[in-house]
């Protein structure tokens, strides 16, 4: 991946599309699991109108940032993860 300015191996194209994939879906289910904790109650219970109406409102905004943050998060996790020099080999003494 630090091949900057030149052209990228079918196995590294690969690996970005596959780690692009496995973000958008884990945020996407973090962001579904946190909206659904937050706004839920509101859902399912009879609550006063002021508690109904802040949960729902602060339901999606919660949810959508964690959608952005777990993406970029990552995202750059992946860019900064280097590959092994010796692959299989899992101290430098080995």
């Amino acid at each position: 991946m630090e091949s900057y300015g030149g052209r990228r191996t079918p196995a590294e194209r690969d690996a970005i599309t596959v780690e692009i994939g496995y973000a958008l879906c884990s945020a996407a289910f973090a962001a579904v699991v946190v909206l659904g904790a937050v706004a839920g109650p509101a859902w399912l219970f009879d609550l006063p109108r002021v508690v109904e109406s802040a949960l729902v409102r602060t339901g999606p905004v919660l949810g959508s940032a964690l959608f952005v943050v777990r993406v970029v998060a990552v995202l750059v996790r992946f860019r900064q993860a280097g590959q092994p020099s010796q692959p299989g080999r899992t101290s430098p003494d080995s």
